[in-house]
């Protein structure tokens, strides 16, 4: 040991800190007006069309449970980031559109999330049917947390339902605030399924327990670093944050991204390593080039220094057949962030065939959303994978404190 260089619905839910989750199944639906939180927070392009709506395909089982037992559905989401603010291009028109097409009947999108006008359309929904609140942070309340605009966006509601994993880190007016007025509060599937699968590799992975850990940054992983040296067999790093333990121990790593400042909590992680008896590698070679673009010449080096003029882009073959082979022996995985910059061909096969090496794999895998689940989706094997979470930012935290603001407020103490 030690650090090495160059799905079935659960009904209910028993969390570490809280008690149980609440399920949708829990609640009677019947004529009931239920408010569902959901992360409608899909890419728009210039004309402010959808470019992909998997988000919104992922909550339809929620919806169409809610609306077969003939609940009046309230649905909101937030967009983009208008900062408090009236903004046309961060509307959610498109959103009720697509989802008018997807379920098969008109949804009506309010003119706002809170008011005067959206009280009547509330009072006057009836059963089976669909109104979508007009993006939650128009509103400065929503961010906020603030305890009126929560008020009103619960009023006249019976229940609520949370499925909005994505959003469930953010302790917001619409995920955690409105709880508090409302009769009840319950998760949707998709929040089931994903806290399901998470709290798998936060309470009992099976062994051995491999993390794979990419992306730019050291800061974005240190609390995910710390709760995983506590439960992991091995952590296996890649992308550019590899640079930063790089340079923290001298290496001269060229113009390959570093956080200076975080070369100390790099070593404290590699020191950490190696008193808990985890394996931590760091890639053995390195795909260079002196910039990412798609018309650099590359290079494999197997050994340091990276020259000045050039920068490490992905990991190498070296890189790419030890960790398949430690890949190949977990009974539990978690992967979150690209081994390089995978959006360029051409710096995207060691993403693509740590991917491969995890639907490979017999094990429990869990993709921790964002740009790894892009990556698996690139690499065409999405299929292969147990799990591919929603919320990037969401599964880091859970994975890091074990819960979220917005399970927690779902939770009977």
């Amino acid at each position: 040991m030690g650090v090495f260089l160059p799905d079935e619905r659960p009904h209910q839910i028993h969390l570490q800190v809280s008690g149980v989750m609440v399920s949708v199944k829990d609640l009677d639906l019947e004529g009931k007006k239920i408010f569902l939180r959901v992360d409608f927070n899909v890419p728009l392009d210039e004309e402010g069309n959808i470019r992909d709506d998997t988000r919104i395909k992922a909550v339809l089982p929620t919806i169409k449970y809610l609306l077969e037992r003939k609940a009046k559905l309230v649905v909101a989401s937030h967009l983009g980031r208008p900062k408090g603010k009236f903004d046309p291009k961060l509307s959610l028109k498109p959103v009720a559109r697509r989802l008018s097409e997807l379920i098969g009947q008109e949804v009506i999108l309010a003119p706002d999330a809170i008011g005067d006008e959206v009280e009547k359309i509330k009072v006057q929904l009836d059963e089976n049917k669909v109104i979508l609140l007009e993006n939650l942070r128009f509103h400065e309340g929503e961010k906020a947390n603030d305890p009126e605009y929560a008020r009103q966006l619960a009023q006249g509601i019976d229940y609520y339902v949370n499925d909005a994993f994505g959003a469930c880190h953010r302790a917001h007016a619409s995920v955690v605030g409105i709880t508090h007025y409302v009769k009840k509060s319950a998760a949707g599937f998709l929040v089931e399924k994903e806290v399901n699968y998470l709290s798998k590799a936060v309470h009992s992975p099976q062994k051995p327990y491999i993390a794979i850990l990419g992306g730019a940054k050291v800061s974005d992983k240190i609390p995910v670093m710390e709760n995983l040296l506590n439960k992991s067999d091995a952590i296996l790093i890649g992308g550019a944050m590899a640079y930063t333990f790089f340079r923290a121990q001298g290496f001269d790593v060229g113009r390959s991204l570093v956080e200076e400042d975080k070369k100390d909590l790099a070593l404290k992680v590699i020191e950490s390593a190696k008193e808990k008896g985890v394996d931590f590698y760091l890639p053995s070679d390195h795909v260079v080039a002196a910039e990412a673009d798609p018309e650099a010449r590359t290079q494999i080096l197997d050994s340091f220094p990276i020259p000045s003029n050039l920068m490490g882009l992905d990991i190498g073959p070296k890189t790419v057949e030890k960790y398949t082979q430690t890949i190949a022996k977990a009974k539990t995985i978690f992967w979150n962030g690209p081994m390089g910059v995978f959006e360029i061909d051409k710096f995207a096969e060691g993403t693509m065939k740590i991917a491969e090496a995890v639907a490979n794999s017999s094990a429990l895998s869990i993709i921790g959303g964002g740009d790894s689940a892009a990556a698996v989706y690139k690499a065409g094997v999405s299929d292969k994978i147990s799990h591919i979470s929603t919320g990037g930012g969401a599964s880091l935290e859970f994975i890091a404190n074990e819960t979220l603001p917005g399970i927690e407020a779902l939770s009977e103490k």
